[in-house]
């Protein structure tokens, strides 16, 4: 979590945008380590949020390892620069393109690969094909220690790719975007636990079988033909993933509906 510029901070949720603010708060001096945040009453006068806007944005800063909560005491900060973790939110594909503006991958290498017939499952491909084929360790912004590594395939039909740089602070189905006049229309994701092999502990910089959050996204286009295919596993003591999902309520004839009266 950090500062962003106005047009960013207007594609965030309210609650990050507050969590943003108090943390900018805290490192400026205003909330020093050792002191107590305004309650949440104070919080939602001062900001003209909700209690939901307000509490969700001091769990970020407890998730940040920011601040804790002392029950009959109040929230107390703790420390005025996040913890080594990194929690993701989602609630739409502006949170998606949110995780690779706030994080950086650091491209290791990229190439242009012929998959064989293992891999041309997985991508629902046939063998063959040639993909391009990117590796990568993805940092949280400040933190020496990577909290995922990548891989990503790009459909042979993008492999010549441009824009490919050491670091990217940019999603590659944006550039695949802009490039080729497409559209990602649907993300489709999975996430599982898993063990990570000695590899993997060596790169990440955790202990061999450690555990591990593997998350595959699967972007498609209008036609709904696969783009991108990414596959992040993180060491999960450095990883949160959360995602909000919003109740809609329809009246239906003959009951009454939740409004006032």
């Amino acid at each position: 979590m950090k500062a962003k510029s106005g047009a960013s901070l207007a594609a965030m949720p309210r609650y990050v945008q507050l969590a943003t603010t108090l943390l900018n708060e805290i490192q400026a001096g205003k909330f020093p380590v050792g002191s107590l945040l305004p309650t949440e009453h104070v919080l939602c006068q001062q900001f003209g949020v909700s209690r939901f806007t307000v509490r969700e944005a001091i769990k970020l800063l407890v998730q940040q390892g920011l601040v804790n909560r002392q029950p009959g005491v109040g929230t107390r900060v703790q420390a005025n620069a996040p913890t080594g973790q990194y929690t993701q939110t989602m609630s739409g594909l502006t949170d998606l393109q949110q995780y690779a503006v706030e994080t950086s991958l650091e491209i290791t290498r990229h190439h242009i690969v012929e998959i064989d017939a293992n891999l041309a499952k997985g991508l629902c491909a046939s063998p063959g094909e040639t993909w391009l084929e990117i590796e990568g360790l993805r940092y949280a912004p400040g933190q020496p220690l990577p909290f995922a590594w990548t891989r990503v395939h790009i459909a042979p039909r993008f492999r010549a790719l441009k824009g490919l740089q050491s670091r990217m602070d940019q999603p590659l189905y944006v550039l695949i975007e802009q490039q080729f006049g497409c559209k990602i229309q649907v993300v489709h994701q999975e996430i599982k636990a898993v063990t990570l092999s000695n590899e993997l502990a060596r790169q990440l910089k955790v202990p061999p079988k450690s555990a591990g959050i593997w998350l595959q996204r699967r972007y498609m286009d209008t036609h709904d033909e696969l783009v991108e295919q990414a596959i992040n596993i993180h060491a999960a003591d450095r990883f949160t993933y959360r995602e909000s999902f919003r109740r809609d309520f329809v009246t239906l004839p003959g009951t009454l509906s939740s409004g006032k009266f």
